[in-house]
């Protein structure tokens, strides 16, 4: 038996900043964009892999008290929500496509002693997102 990741989920405030952020600056693909009850869902992917990431709205689950809501707005506000760590065979070139599309700068690219190169960015919502490159 195989268990593979299928999904992630990250939790954004805007959809449509966030599309702009994970689709343009990142060059995902979208492969679905649902909206239900007055929330949206967006799945996107690297081309050629089956990982996708879903942007779902902070605590989509309809059960949860106003000041769950509230409590969870704010930490994403904060960017105290952890994102999703990218790799990349150029991450110089990646952090300049994302820079340039406007992307908040947390850390340009670096040689850490882990045995990768990487940046890091807070996407619209202000979740980090690190894109890595392995050393050689």
């Amino acid at each position: 038996m195989t268990i593979t990741i299928a999904q992630t989920f990250i939790a954004v405030d805007d959809h449509d900043k966030a599309l702009s952020f994970y689709r343009d600056a990142l060059g995902l693909e979208v492969r679905n964009d649902v909206g239900f009850e007055g929330m949206r869902w967006i799945t996107l992917g690297a081309p050629g892999q089956d990982v996708e990431i879903v942007l779902e709205p902070p605590l989509a689950d309809p059960n949860a008290s106003p000041a769950d809501r509230d409590t969870l707005a704010e930490l994403l506000a904060k960017g105290l929500l952890r994102g999703v760590i990218f790799t990349t065979d150029d991450v110089d070139g990646a952090f300049e496509r994302v820079r340039s599309a406007g992307g908040e700068v947390l850390q340009e690219p670096i040689d850490q002693p882990y045995g990768v190169r990487d940046c890091a960015f807070r996407d619209p919502a202000g979740n980090m997102i690190r894109i890595n490159q392995k050393k050689k």
